[in-house]
Parts: C-alpha cells; sequence; structure tokens
C-alpha cells in the first residue's frame, strides 16, 4: 500500500490483548449487514481479497492512484473483474508527469475519456499535488491550478465522482515527539520524504487546506469526496464547518478512524449522527503481488471486525498505538446503514 493502513498489522499482533466491555445492539448482524468500504488498493492478481470481502458481506471502492504505473494498476483491476465483477467498482488516475506540456490537458481529458469507456467511474488525485510535483519554475503544483478546471469540469460532465487525497494529518507538520497519533508517529518515521516538519521549504497545512477550497469553491457542482476526513481529522468541529460549507462534500474515513478514536468519544458519536448523511466508511487496507493472502486476509477481517465494533457497541476497546481505552459510538442502525452502504451509493452510484 502506498501510504499503508497504520496500524492493521499491530491490530492483528496484539488481538489476543484486545478487550471490550459493553453490549452489542443483538438486532445488528455483522455477517449478514450490507458493507461497502469505499477506499481499498487491490495490486493482486488472485481472489483472495474479495472471496474475503464476499464472507465478510463487502463490496468496494478499489482506488486507482498517480503512484507507480496506472495501466498496472488498470490491469490488476481487470483481472480482478473476471473473478469478482459484482463486488466492487473503481477510480481511475491521470499522471501529472507531463504538466508542462502543451497538450497535457488534452492528453489527460483523452486517458479519462478511455478509463470511463472502459468502466471506471470515479477520478483519484493523489497527495503528489501539492506535496510534490512541481512546475517547471519549481513552483509546487496544487489543486486549484486553472490547469485542472477543465480536467475537473469534464469529471463532472460525465457525471463521475472526484475523489482526491489532498495533504496529510496536521500531525504530519509537527516533530514526532508531539505528534497526537502513535499511527501518525510511526508512519512519518518511516516516510521521512513526506514528514513535512522536516520540510520547512514545502507548503503548511493551512496552505494545503485552502489550496482543497479554492478548488471546490470553483466547482461546486462536482461530486467530490475527500479522503481520509479530507485531512482535517484533528477536530470534528473543523470538519462539520467544512461539510457545511461545501454541500457537493463528502469525506471518507480510511486511515482516520484511530484518529477519530483520540478525541473525546460522546463529542464524535454526535459529529456522526449530526452529519450521517456524509461520512463513508473506509480503510485504505491494500494486497500486494507477494504477500502472504492468509495472513492479509486475516488482517482485512480483523480490520473490519476491529471498527465495526468501534461504530457498533458501547464497548470499552483497547486498541493498538492509543494509550487510553476507546468507548465505542454505539451508533444508531439507521446511522449505520448510511456511513456503510447508502452514502456510498449516493457518492458513488455505480455501486449497487
Amino acid at each position: 500500500m502506498i501510504s499503508s493502513y497504520k496500524y492493521t498489522l499491530l491490530f492483528t499482533l496484539s488481538l489476543p490483548f484486545l478487550f471490550m466491555t459493553g453490549c452489542a445492539r443483538e438486532e445488528i448482524e455483522f455477517s449478514t449487514f450490507e458493507k461497502i468500504d469505499t477506499h481499498v488498493h487491490v495490486r493482486y492478481s488472485g481472489p483472495e481479497f474479495f472471496d474475503q470481502a464476499v464472507k465478510d458481506n463487502f463490496k468496494a471502492v478499489v482506488v486507482i492512484l498517480d503512484h507507480r504505473d496506472i495501466g498496472m494498476q488498470h490491469d490488476y483491476v481487470e483481472q480482478q473483474k473476471e473473478m469478482h465483477p459484482q463486488q466492487f467498482i473503481y477510480t481511475t488516475a491521470f499522471p501529472i508527469a507531463g504538466w508542462d506540456d502543451p497538450d497535457w490537458q488534452t492528453r489527460t481529458i483523452d486517458h479519462l475519456r478511455e478509463a470511463f469507456d472502459g468502466g471506471a467511474t470515479a477520478v483519484k488525485i493523489w497527495k503528489n499535488v501539492g506535496m510534490e510535483f512541481k512546475d517547471q519554475n519549481g513552483n509546487f503544483v496544487t489543486i486549484d491550478d486553472p490547469k485542472f478546471d477543465p480536467i475537473i469540469d469534464f469529471i463532472e460532465s460525465q457525471d463521475k465522482t472526484l475523489t482526491a487525497h489532498l495533504g496529510e494529518p496536521r500531525d504530519c507538520w509537527l516533530p514526532l515527539e508531539e505528534m497526537l497519533g502513535e499511527s501518525n508517529r510511526q508512519y512519518f518515521a518511516g516516510h521521512p520524504e513526506y514528514h513535512m516538519y522536516l520540510h520547512p521549504e514545502y507548503l503548511s497545512y493551512e496552505e494545503q487546506i485552502a489550496a482543497m477550497e479554492r478548488m471546490l469553491e470553483k466547482h461546486p457542482n462536482v461530486r467530490y469526496v475527500g479522503c481520509h476526513l479530507a485531512s482535517i481529522e484533528w477536530s470534528v468541529t473543523e470538519l462539520a464547518k467544512f461539510l457545511d460549507k461545501y454541500p457537493n462534500v463528502a469525506v471518507d474515513m480510511a486511515e482516520r478512524i484511530d484518529d477519530l478514536q483520540l478525541r473525546d468519544s460522546d463529542e464524535v458519536r454526535q459529529f456522526f449522527i449530526d452529519y450521517q448523511d456524509r461520512l463513508l466508511y473506509a480503510t485504505d487496507f491494500g494486497i500486494e503481488e507477494g504477500d502472504d493472502a492468509a495472513v492479509t486476509m486475516q488482517r482485512l477481517h480483523d480490520t473490519w471486525m476491529m471498527d465495526w465494533n468501534y461504530f457498533t457497541t458501547d464497548s470499552v476497546m483497547t486498541i493498538p498505538d492509543i494509550a487510553q481505552p476507546v468507548k465505542g459510538l454505539d451508533l444508531p442502525p439507521e446511522v449505520l446503514k448510511k456511513i456503510y452502504r447508502e452514502n456510498a451509493l449516493k457518492w458513488y452510484p455505480a455501486l449497487q
């Protein structure tokens, strides 16, 4: 996986030490509840990932992004279609490389048209926009650049979803010892190239969020999913303001559920109830060629179950990388239906 699902392996290793107190709602059964994971990566030719999804009653959005080879990622999707065509839809992506070429916009729209004709139902923009890629003058390319406007307009005109990972958690701009999330600390210790505290010459957190907001102001009708809680994981109050400001936006919670678990559970629960129409369940889980499929599928199941327990029960849980016990949100069934399925059908309408 590119950004690494932050606590999956640790959870698996710590599973024997997981404890829960409290009660589950008996009428909510994991195995029979229809669920959608709206952010996964499957760069793998075998059937195991979606075999497990079938067992756990999940469908998924497979995310292709502009990291590694886009064509290779499409090839894996085609292989998965042969085995489990009803279990997923997928995004496409476009290369930012060639940005300064005069025909970049035309090539990009042609690429997207071909991908849509082939079955892609959404477009993913990755954090290399804003955090890595520079133009020929040495300036960072951000998502509000006018060169993106016809691309986004085309996506909207085709009734496709735009989804993006822009920026990073706010912890990214702090020294490791000051980060609130232990999983963030581990990730950025292992990926110093993305640890913005070490790169003060790069754009600030505030500049990343501002660029995203300027893009949304220019495109108020595009159907947009902000990945990773739109990089506003540090405050449900601020995230609520963002959602209030942009009614065409939903956010997925990929890799950020543990950030939510660091907050006051009553505050987070009320946020989920208040914004139940705008939140999409997601993990950012991935499998790649060379992975041990059996071990990986156990981690996938464990991850889905751990999150399910957090959302559906009032249990007090020990979560890897979180020092204090975490109380489950015990969300009402109507809210669970939305975050696990109905919202995905709205923001990714090709899902059935």
